[in-house]
């Protein structure tokens, strides 16, 4: 069986920029998959009851997820989306506390 390398990525736009973010995140997987680092999968758009986005991908695999962390185009990519939101994690989430969280799918 081949293990999964599905990532969700929490944003929490910042004051006045959920557009940048959305122009961010729409570019963000085509570009992991011109380099070879993100699968041709669905990506998920999800928006929590506070405004937060969850963003839900697959990685090529685990070497994919090392290279992203020290290759420069997406160290830009990813220092772009810290301009425009704060990095969430689920436990941080309201639908997290308990079971069968509820969240609203979205498309940009």
């Amino acid at each position: 069986m081949t293990k999964a390398h599905t990532v969700i990525a929490i944003y929490s736009p910042k004051p006045d920029c959920e557009a940048a973010l959305f122009d961010l995140i729409r570019a963000h997987v085509p570009r992991l998959r011109e380099l070879g680092l993100a699968k041709d999968t669905e990506v998920t758009l999800l928006r929590a009851a506070d405004g937060c986005v969850l963003e839900i991908f697959d990685w090529q695999d685990a070497a994919a997820v090392e290279t992203a962390h020290t290759h420069p185009e997406v160290q830009k990519i990813w220092t772009a989306f810290s301009e425009v939101c704060d990095w969430g994690t689920l436990g941080s989430l309201e639908e997290a506390g308990g079971p069968f969280p509820h969240f609203t799918r979205f498309s940009i």
